[in-house]
């Protein structure tokens, strides 16, 4: 597993919450801030797993 999967895939838990707690507080720039972690978290996620599969290509 690639390590770009690793962090990706912790991005994406840490926006969520970052999400979820703006969405309860009502901090519309946390929320935001939030959704784009997460965003970012998916993309990097994607490059780890293209990563590894060209890696494990004979």
């Amino acid at each position: 597993m690639d390590k770009d999967r690793i962090r990706g895939a912790a991005k994406q838990v840490k926006g969520a919450i970052e999400e979820a707690v703006g969405k309860v507080t009502g901090d519309a720039k946390l929320q935001a801030e939030g959704a784009a972690d997460k965003a970012a978290g998916k993309i990097q996620n994607a490059i780890g797993g293209a990563k590894d599969v060209l890696r494990d290509k004979p």
